[in-house]
């Protein structure tokens, strides 16, 4: 398992690098010198790529704790840690901004603790914004809960299910609860923290019992004497069982999140590139769709050779394809632009393939007319009324691929070889069943 994590890490380093590569050229040539807004906007983005894959080298799991006011997020991690680092008390929003903190639970695994500000907290939509994008950037969420989850907690559980990463439900407090209580809350926690309804009760390693913080109790004391006192006293935490739980899955599939987590960074980093330069360059891709559609209309309509109408025209739709992705600085081959024009043709339902058919059949009238053409004015009518026809298809086929592979080119830079989905895909298709990552296949796995 260890190797296969391993393989994980140098396949995401290297699908990362391949995209600062590609979009750091992007920045520095020089139709984007001319440009400086373009390079102004997309710069954001370049750099969560670099961060992102500096993280990965560091090889630091980043574990964020979540939940609402006073459930006992803080003295988690303090319990963690073993000593009280973090500010706890009974007042609600202690925990006013998110603070990291460095834990070495053993060996040389490094993580970084964050505890954040309660999700329900007055006037906290600010505080809200800032937990989801420390969401974004854990690999590993803890969600503390202090019995039967709330609506309100429900719904802030849903949410942080949308970050897609795994999660692990922590069950503070329970030396407050007799064991039959803990049992019927254990049983509900495992069904309402999948998050839906319909999915699968958590796994043993997604929902743990804890005490971080135990209540004191009131202890009787008798002395040599005989006399007889009562003192409080705190029972030490209970939180070796997600102590190792932790551990497990760090040293189970660790390197796997790491991995996981910074794949799907890039993507949506790359997907924003994208979508930002297509819209920037939106009124050069039309110019340029409507000259190929009017270069191949023109171009089969007064051809006369029926075969060469197929050949110019899969040419002409590869050209367009390849000068669109040049426009918005995405790399395309030769072969990955013919294998975007087949996963467009095929995907239109059969439409642009009609097309090609129809235009085939009306240059084969065409050609036919040329032939048997002579003196006879008919003939030259029926060229005519061909080639008219024939470019009409010519070019709403151009107009419609060259729409089709702006789809596909704004997706496109996350597809390939190293692709972000690519690799996010190797990596779900590889997790044991008996993984945390297993649950996140459903949600993750992209049909390309």
């Amino acid at each position: 398992m260890s190797q296969l994590q391993e393989t994980h890490l140098n396949r995401a380093r290297a699908s990362l690098r391949q995209a600062i590569s590609w979009y750091g050229y992007l920045r520095k040539s020089g139709q984007l010198s001319s440009k400086q807004e373009l390079a102004s906007l997309v710069k954001p983005e370049i750099e969560v790529l670099t961060t992102t894959l500096s993280k990965l080298d560091s090889n630091v799991v980043r574990i964020a704790a979540f939940g609402l006011v006073s459930r006992g997020k803080s003295a988690v991690l303090n319990s963690l840690l073993g000593e009280k680092i973090l500010q706890t008390g009974p007042l609600n929003g202690v925990t006013q901004w998110p603070r990291s903190l460095r834990w070495k639970p053993g060996g040389k695994v490094i993580v970084e603790l964050i505890d954040t500000p309660g999700l329900d907290e007055i006037e906290g939509e600010t505080r809200a914004q800032m937990a989801r994008d420390v969401a974004q950037q854990a690999d590993l969420i803890l969600f503390v809960v202090s019995g039967d989850i709330t609506r309100t907690e429900y719904q802030a559980l849903l949410q942080l299910r949308q970050a897609q990463k795994p999660l692990i439900l922590v069950f503070n407090k329970i030396d407050l609860y007799p064991d039959t209580d803990r049992k019927s809350i254990y049983q509900s926690l495992q069904v309402l923290g999948a998050g839906h309804p319909h999915a699968k009760p958590l796994l043993p390693d997604e929902i743990v019992m804890v005490a971080a913080e135990p209540a004191p109790m009131e202890v009787r004391v008798e002395y040599p004497d005989g006399s007889v006192s009562y003192e409080w006293e705190t029972p030490p935490p209970q939180v070796d069982e997600l102590k190792q739980t932790i551990l497990n899955i760090l040293n189970r599939e660790g390197r796997s999140l790491l991995a996981l987590n910074a794949l799907i960074q890039a993507r949506e980093a790359e997907e924003i590139i994208a979508q930002k330069t297509l819209d920037f360059r939106q009124q050069e891709a039309e110019d340029i769709i409507w000259k190929f559609a009017k270069y191949k209309a023109l171009g089969i309509g007064l051809n006369p050779i029926a075969f060469l109408d197929i050949i110019g025209g899969v040419i002409t739709d590869l050209a367009l394809i390849r000068s669109l992705a040049r426009l918005y600085s995405l790399p395309m081959t030769s072969y990955e632009a013919t294998n975007l024009l087949r996963t467009i043709l095929l995907s239109s339902g059969g439409l642009l393939l009609g097309e090609i058919g129809s235009s085939f059949v009306l240059g084969l009238g065409k050609s036919s007319a040329v032939i048997a053409s002579g003196d006879n004015p008919l003939n030259i009518t029926t060229f005519a009324g061909s080639a008219i026809a024939q470019a009409g298809i010519a070019g709403y086929g151009a107009y419609a691929v060259g729409k089709a592979a702006q789809v596909y080119l704004e997706k496109g830079c996350t597809w390939g070889q190293l692709g972000a989905n690519t690799v996010i895909q190797e990596i779900l298709t590889q997790v044991d069943k008996n993984t945390i990552l297993y649950r996140l296949r459903e949600e993750l796995i992209i049909d390309n």
